[in-house]
């Protein structure tokens, strides 16, 4: 596994902190997510998704249904990243973004995240 780069996103006093990274096995993203919840003992949730050849996966982790992994799952899609992985950690900041608010919360780190990446 390798850490490709990071973006940190804060949207009505919530934070998204994007994690993107290139992988080479499906094990790999456990023990990213492992590593994360460490790390970050104090966020409420750590959602990501992965695409690795055939196989790809993704979790809300508590958020509500489809507004965080399948975001995620899209871009690594969309953008036909085999190999990768996205991991966003979020900080509640006391303030409920709603369905449509998580969804682009959470595309838009990982998206700049990955911007970043393609421009160095």
């Amino acid at each position: 596994m390798q850490l490709l780069n990071t973006y940190t996103l804060e949207v009505k006093k919530s934070k998204f902190v994007a994690y993107f990274y290139q992988i080479d096995k499906k094990e790999e993203v456990k023990g990213i997510w492992e590593l994360l919840k460490k790390e970050h003992k104090k966020a409420k949730h750590i959602p990501y998704a992965y695409f690795i050849q055939n196989e790809a996966g993704k979790s809300d982790d508590k958020e509500p249904s489809n507004t965080a992994g399948t975001p995620l799952y899209h871009l690594l899609e969309t953008n036909h990243l085999k190999n990768h992985a996205i991991f966003v950690v979020r900080y509640f900041g006391g303030i409920k973004l709603g369905t449509g608010g998580l969804i682009r919360s959470y595309a838009n780190s990982a998206k700049m995240a990955l911007n970043q990446e393609k421009s160095s």
